[in-house]
């Protein structure tokens, strides 16, 4: 196979997905629509042999990994701790429309991490975090939207982090960075990386290494000084108040997981499976 690199999306989309049947034993055409197929397209600039390449060995991984055994019957009692000691949580959306999720790594340390939880489990969560967005944020938001809504727009927050932790944790990191690249492609529309202390280029170099050249043009690496920034894309009624915004959510912005997947604003939603999935076992 040829690059297609140049040629319309819908003609190359056309073109893998007639000889994915041949070539791809794990696909079903039910299963897999084609908003998924573009992804995994547009990670590899339409060229039809990478792409087939790489949804392939995500195919194989979903398969070998047990995504859907994570799913369906995971349970991570850990949970609260975890969130307490690495906040991480989907709030609102931005103005574009895509679920705004914030990852918090001032309070994460290895150590006390690794007396909570594994990077085994920790990861199962993850991808499980994963399949949560794909399957039902995404589309709450998709429907809010009135179009599809196949990325989100992420910010990381460093205040309070020690740069020794980094390296700590670059094997943790690496981990989940793969994983979010070869099998969740073309999911983040948007990064800001917010109170990034005067050093952290130093280890920004160690972290665009696990990243491709996409995905880094997306970044934005902001100091102390962020809100300007982060409330060109998101509304401050979206924003939570410890950000610049004016959203006060009365269990804690941080608790809420608020979005049209659960706040009565699209048909459908809430879903109880969904919306309980990190309370099994607990």
């Amino acid at each position: 196979m040829t690059s297609t690199v140049g040629n319309e999306p819908a003609e190359v989309l056309t073109k893998f997905k007639a000889i994915l049947p041949q070539q791809c034993t794990l696909y079903d055409s039910k299963e897999h629509p084609d908003d998924l197929l573009l992804r995994f397209l547009k990670a590899r600039k339409f060229d039809l042999e990478k792409a087939m390449l790489m949804f392939n060995n995500y195919l194989q991984w979903r398969q070998s990994f047990g995504v859907e055994d994570i799913v369906n019957k995971f349970v991570y009692p850990e949970y609260d701790k975890v969130m307490e000691l690495y906040p991480r949580f989907y709030h609102k959306l931005d103005k574009l429309g895509r679920p705004v999720y914030f990852e918090v790594l001032g309070g994460i340390s290895l150590k006390a991490f690794e007396s909570i939880t594994t990077t085994d489990r920790f990861v199962q969560y993850y991808v499980r975090e994963y399949e949560k967005t794909g399957r039902y944020r995404f589309a709450a938001a998709s429907g809010k939207a009135g179009h599809i809504v196949d990325k989100s727009c992420t910010i990381m927050d460093l205040k309070n982090v020690p740069l020794m932790q980094f390296n700590s944790i670059r094997k943790f990191l690496a981990q989940v960075a793969h994983i979010a690249q070869n099998y969740y492609p073309e999911t983040l529309g948007r990064m800001f990386i917010i109170n990034a202390p005067m050093l952290f280029q130093t280890c920004w170099a160690i972290i665009k290494g696990m990243l491709d050249e996409a995905t880094v043009a997306k970044i934005s690496i902001l100091g102390t000084s962020y809100q300007k920034e982060l409330l060109e894309v998101v509304d401050a009624a979206n924003l939570p108040s410890e950000y610049g915004g004016s959203c006060q959510c009365a269990k804690g912005c941080r608790h809420s997981d608020v979005g049209p997947w659960n706040d009565g604003s699209v048909a459908g939603f809430p879903n109880s499976f969904w919306e309980d999935i990190n309370k099994r076992g607990c």
